[in-house]
């Protein structure tokens, strides 16, 4: 069972996801810093009860309703549950940056009864659903004016959106994807169409006018004159008070409800959640995707339009942002990874310049055979390839979850993930690179997890022996950890690229390229330091460009050069091996030129 901290965590983060901010947002709305947030959401510093009272009020919630969990608190920041702070409130507190809602109570009985002393109001009195209880607890004849029921609560809201799910994770409601909450919010979002009937004129003072519209969640009804009998309104009919059917001396004690349209149902408008920004169009604020997009516009509109600005703005924000992006990415995951597990020796840069003793195995090679004819005097077109988005596509990688542990049995465990110590075999193909790259130097190597399972796939397909494995430094793993990251990074860069938006594209760059780079020894991330992620997965960016080399080698192509994370160079007609465009499985051209004649 989880601790209250653990839960008040999952909570915030639940709200933070909701919300669609960053623990920047998150840390000024408290005053504080965002490291201090930070700590307190990796549990390296505790939440204290003054940060309880201030995140309640950050969020305009009940304390109450903060630590009944994460689902409870993502469906009161909805307006999807009824929240423990209504009692004694005439209206919810409403953000500036949020559409309030007004509640119209039913105040005047309990006004008027305090003043003829019969017994003193109190805040209990003005919320009891459809009747008045006094003090004992018993319930008084009906009130003057009945309140409708509140809308049903969903069975299950989901903890990122707040709207209603069947899925499940780790015991929280949840949809699984991005792409579901967006569904979700946006069939919520819209209202279904409502017929307008005329209404019929009042047949006497105080009673309310009730429209013919079809059945629905009704919204309260504003209280006529206390002194007369209040005709039960139809449950399955909003009811709408008209100007006339308030009398003049209870004018006071109500507040006027005046709608330009027939009834407007009260769960049908979602407020937007508070510290949210406006989404771009098509996207649902608060969902990773509609996350990126609300900074584009964000920064766009605070540098006047001015696309240089904003795109060095957004680049400054990058590492925060997509940190951030992770957080909300893990919310309600199966596994939580270690943020800052100890450093293994072999992983320390030797000094502040220098590197550590992992072998990423970085492609560079030229084909000898091709490059001697070339100088013999042949023509040889080749095309050079530019693969797109390779450290993108490389996040889906096996990762370690916690921290590393040896293991000396010699075997390699595919559900787990590290770094090893391995000899390996030699490579005698002299028309396609070494999979390790252009390593020179024989005997043992630590290699990275990506490393080590393409050689291993090239042992299953005979184009090699199997390297000796002598030692690991493994953990648990998963390839998923990053893959709601990935894929909303992916699909804002697929519609950014449809629409030439190439703003919201090198601001996708700049955040997987940064985030790749710094989760190491950096000191410009201070959220996350695994350097055996950063090797495995740049060790991974090299291992599918090998990949690449392979495929289009086995369908006849000449590989003449490849080197970096992207570039492949051919020889033949690569169009009918990889489909050309700038999408993640596709690659574009970027040169042709006569090999050994000027490029």
């Amino acid at each position: 069972m989880m601790g209250t901290e653990e839960v008040l965590r999952l909570t915030v983060a639940a709200l933070m996801a909701r919300t669609g901010e960053r623990q920047g947002d998150l840390a000024a709305g408290l005053g504080q810093s965002q490291a201090q947030v930070s700590r307190k959401q990796g549990g390296r510093a505790h939440w204290s009860l003054e940060d309880v009272d201030l995140l309640a009020e950050h969020y305009g919630l009940h304390v109450l309703d903060l630590m009944a969990g994460p689902t409870h608190a993502a469906g009161v920041l909805h307006g999807s549950v009824v929240s423990l702070q209504t009692a004694g409130m005439q209206q919810l507190p409403a953000r500036t940056d949020t559409p309030a809602v007004t509640l119209v109570l039913d105040e005047t009985a309990a006004v008027q009864t305090a003043l003829e002393g019969e017994r003193p109001a109190r805040a209990a009195d003005l919320v009891r659903g459809s009747h008045t209880l006094p003090f004992n607890g018993q319930p008084d004849a009906p009130a003057v004016v009945p309140s409708v029921e509140p809308p049903a609560v969903p069975v299950k809201s989901c903890v990122l959106c707040g709207q209603p799910t069947e899925q499940e994770l780790e015991g929280f409601p949840q949809h699984l994807t991005a792409e579901d909450c967006a569904a979700a919010m946006a069939a919520a979002t819209t209202p279904a169409p409502v017929p307008t009937t005329p209404a019929e004129p009042p047949t006497a003072a105080g009673t309310l006018v009730e429209p013919a519209t079809p059945a629905g969640p009704a919204v309260p009804a504003v209280q006529a004159d206390p002194a007369a009998e209040a005709v039960p309104a139809d449950p399955a009919a909003p009811a709408v008070a008209t100007a006339e059917a308030v009398p003049a001396e209870s004018a006071a004690l109500v507040e006027p409800v005046v709608p330009a349209t027939p009834a407007v149902l009260v769960d049908s408008v979602v407020p937007a959640p508070a510290g949210a920004r406006r989404a771009a169009p098509g996207y649902a604020s608060g969902t990773l995707v509609g996350q990126i997009a609300d900074r584009v516009h964000d920064v766009l509109a605070a540098c006047s339009g001015d696309v240089e600005a904003a795109q060095a703005e957004l680049i400054k924000l990058a590492i925060p942002d997509v940190m951030a992006l992770l957080k909300a990415s893990r919310v309600g995951g199966r596994y939580e990874h270690s943020e800052f597990p100890p450093t293994q020796e072999i992983l320390r840069k030797k000094s502040q310049k220098g590197a550590d003793e992992i072998w990423e195995g970085r492609p560079k090679w030229r084909n000898p055979d091709l490059f001697a004819a070339a100088k013999r005097g042949e023509d040889i077109e080749v095309t050079a390839l530019d693969m797109n988005a390779a450290y993108l596509s490389a996040l889906k990688a096996w990762l370690p979850i916690g921290q590393l542990k040896e293991d000396t049995s010699g075997v390699h465990d595919p559900k787990k993930a590290g770094v090893h110590l391995i000899t390996p075999a030699t490579w005698d193909h002299t028309d396609l690179p070494n999979p390790l790259g252009n390593r020179m130097e024989p005997g043992e190597l630590w290699v990275s997890e990506s490393t080590l399972r393409l050689l291993l796939d090239c042992a299953r397909q005979d184009l090699t022996d199997a390297p000796v494995i002598h030692r690991s430094l493994v953990s648990g793993a998963s390839e998923a950890l990053l893959e709601k990251l990935r894929r909303a990074l992916t699909e804002s860069r697929k519609t950014a690229l449809a629409e030439g938006d190439e703003l919201t594209v090198a601001y996708v760059k700049a955040m997987y390229s940064k985030f790749v780079s710094t989760i190491g020894e950096s000191s410009a991330n201070r959220e996350l330091r695994r350097p055996d992620w950063m090797h495995i997965i740049r060790a991974k960016a090299f291992a599918n460009l090998w990949m690449k080399a392979h495929k289009a080698h086995k369908a006849g192509l000449q590989i003449v050069e490849i080197s970096g994370t992207d570039e492949l160079h051919v020889v033949g007609d690569w169009r009918t091996v990889f489909p050309e465009g700038r999408d993640l499985n596709q690659v574009k051209g970027k040169a042709t030129y006569i090999l050994g004649g000027k490029r």
